[in-house]
């Protein structure tokens, strides 16, 4: 009878540890199954801040191709295809790619390129890029939504805390900014991103009777007599920094040239409207801020 207990005990403590094997990988399968499947996207994206937006969004590694505007995350240099400029861009480079996605301004994107690539069948997002705060942050929940992506919320309270912390300037410094590369020197008129930046940053652009880019002269810069200059990093370093900006042609009849009045911001920060626009507006404020003391 002893026996026949210990049997009947030892039975169910087997039955006990094989139920729970089962249960283990019925679990464990139910687990597989729910897991989120790896992204297979292989992504080409033509605008600089629309690929910010990709890479932190999370789908940075993603991401095949990109144009020359596309310089952030640096990370991007070694794994990603630069295609060129996208006003200049042929299809051809794209589809070596194989991309599955393209991502793209309407603004900048040559009609020729356009059609090429809707005729490839291959799937295009294309965006309306608003120079502001608020289009920015439109923008990134468009891209989010071709992504099949839902987690920008921190992105776009990033960017509202950012914008909170920008200082308001009594008497708003007139700035010209210039776009210095190699020998080309253009200032930036109305409706340009660097326009729309500078007023959110509390300034004013002083290049306000012309719209886009032109050629920079000395009869302008004394005209318009700046408080400020304001370069991108890079660009600034091309005349030989501070100094080499203060030697250009009619700067020292001007306040900015007078009060030594020269700053710099990274050129993908400023520009792009992505989601570093507010760290960018913030950082530009602190500069204006600074400069007018």
């Amino acid at each position: 009878m002893k026996n026949i207990k210990t049997a009947f005990l030892s039975a169910i403590l087997l039955l006990g540890i094989s139920c729970k094997k089962e249960d283990s990988k019925i679990a464990a399968q139910g687990e597989k199954k729910t897991e989120k499947p790896v992204s297979n996207q292989r992504i080409v994206s033509v605008s600089g801040g629309v690929t910010e937006i990709v890479a932190a969004l999370g789908h940075e590694k993603e991401i095949v191709g990109t144009d020359v505007t596309s310089t952030y995350p640096e990370t991007l240099e070694k794994s990603a295809e630069n295609l060129g400029h996208v006003r200049s861009m042929t299809i051809e480079p794209i589809m070596a790619l194989n991309p599955t996605l393209i991502l793209a301004s309407d603004k900048d994107i040559n009609p020729d390129l356009l059609a090429k690539i809707k005729n490839s069948g291959i799937k295009l997002e294309l965006f309306k890029q608003e120079f502001t705060i608020d289009g920015t942050k439109k923008l990134i929940d468009q891209v989010a939504k071709a992504l099949g992506n839902s987690n920008q919320k921190s992105l776009l309270d990033k960017i509202d805390t950012d914008v909170k912390q920008i200082q308001p300037i009594a008497q708003k410094p007139k700035v010209l900014f210039i776009y210095a590369r190699g020998n080309m020197l253009m200032v930036a008129g109305k409706n340009t991103p660097m326009t729309r930046m500078i007023e959110i940053a509390g300034g004013q652009n002083v290049a306000n009777d012309f719209e886009d880019f032109k050629p920079l002269t000395p009869e302008a810069v004394v005209k318009a007599n700046p408080d400020v200059l304001l370069f991108f990093t890079t660009g600034l370093q091309g005349p030989g920094g501070i100094e080499g900006a203060l030697k250009m042609p009619g700067v020292s009849q001007t306040n900015a040239g007078k009060h030594k009045n020269i700053i710099a911001l990274d050129g993908g920060l400023l520009s792009s409207f992505g989601p570093r626009v507010g760290e960018a507006a913030l950082g530009l404020n602190k500069l204006l801020i600074e400069s007018s003391k």
